[in-house]
C-alpha cells in the first residue's frame, strides 16, 4: 500500500477537484454559502469534497477514521482522535474557502496522514495552478512527481521574502512583526490560503511563513511536506509542531538559519 499511496491520494484529490471543487468556482448561488461561525463561510462545495474525498480515503484504509473541517464543525469531538493508534487522515476539502466563494484565488485541498499519533504522510493540491505536492515523512517531498529540497543558501536577512498571517495577532505582537517586517526583503499579508502558502515555501517563492491560527487541517499536510524537504516548522517558542497540540503561533522556514533569523527579526525586535 506505501507504494502507490501517494499517488492514489494525490489521485483521490484530483478527481475531487475535478468532479465538485473547481466546476462550482465562481458559479455559487446565495444558497451555496451559509456562515457556519461568525466570520467563516463554507460552500457546497466544501461539504461535496469532504464527502468524496472522506470516503474514498475509507476505502484505501478501511479501518481509518477521517477528521474532516467539515465535520468537525458538526462534531468537534472528533478531534479525540488525532491521538489515536492506527490511521487518521484529517482532511481541508477546500483550503481557502473566503477566497472560493468570493470568486477569486488560491485555494486548495489538502490532507494529511497520521499514523500512532505520528503525522506521516501529506498532500496539497492548488488544482487552478495544476500544482500538487506528496510526501512521506521520512522520504522527502514530491511536487509534481518530481524531488523538492529547502534550500540550503540563505540570502540576506534584507532579501528574505515571506508572508505573515497578522490579522489575529495579539495586538502587541502585531505590532512587533510589522515593525520587525522593515528589516526583511519583503513581507507579505498573506493569500488567506494556507495551502498556497506551504507550496510557495516548497517552489521558492517565500522563504518563510508566520501564522498564528493553527487548526490541525490547515496546517498538517504543509508542516509534513515542507520538513521532509528539509525545512521547519515549529512554534514560536521553538517546539515542533503537531496538529493535536492546543496554541497559536507557527513559523515556518526553508531551513534552520532562516527560522531563526526570521523568528529574531519580527518576534524578537
Amino acid at each position: 500500500m506505501a507504494d502507490t499511496l501517494l499517488d492514489d491520494v494525490g489521485d483521490l484529490l484530483l478527481e475531487a477537484a475535478d468532479q465538485v471543487v473547481v466546476p462550482l468556482f465562481r458559479k455559487l448561488d446565495d444558497a451555496d454559502v451559509s456562515e457556519k461561525a461568525p466570520g467563516e463561510v463554507v460552500t457546497v462545495a466544501d461539504r461535496r469534497a469532504e464527502e468524496l474525498i472522506s470516503a474514498g480515503l475509507r476505502r484505501l484504509r478501511p479501518n481509518s477514521v477521517v477528521v474532516g473541517e467539515e465535520g468537525v464543525a458538526d462534531d468537534p469531538g472528533l478531534l479525540r482522535h488525532l491521538r489515536d493508534s492506527g490511521d487518521v487522515w484529517l482532511v481541508d476539502p477546500v483550503d481557502g474557502t473566503a477566497n472560493f466563494a468570493a470568486g477569486r484565488r488560491p485555494f486548495a485541498l489538502m490532507v494529511a496522514l497520521l499514523t500512532d499519533g505520528r503525522p506521516t504522510a501529506g498532500w496539497i493540491l492548488d488544482p487552478l495552478a495544476e500544482t500538487l505536492a506528496a510526501g512521506w515523512a521520512d522520504e522527502g517531498t514530491l511536487l509534481n512527481g518530481q524531488p523538492v529540497g529547502a534550500a540550503d543558501a540563505v540570502p540576506p536577512l534584507g532579501d528574505l521574502r515571506g508572508a505573515a498571517m497578522t490579522r489575529f495577532l495579539p495586538p502587541e505582537s502585531r505590532d512587533r512583526v510589522r515593525a520587525g517586517g522593515r528589516r526583511l526583503g519583503e513581507l507579505l499579508p498573506g493569500q488567506h490560503c494556507a495551502g498556497r502558502e506551504y507550496l510557495d515555501i516548497l517552489t521558492g517563492e517565500q522563504q518563510f511563513t508566520l501564522f498564528w491560527r493553527t487548526l490541525p487541517w490547515d496546517h498538517a499536510p504543509g508542516t509534513l511536506l515542507v520538513r521532509a524537504a528539509g525545512g521547519v516548522a515549529r512554534r514560536f517558542d521553538g517546539v515542533d509542531y503537531h496538529p493535536a497540540d492546543e496554541g497559536s503561533g507557527l513559523l515556518v522556514a526553508v531551513n534552520e538559519q532562516v527560522w531563526t533569523e526570521v523568528r529574531e527579526a519580527l518576534l524578537d525586535s
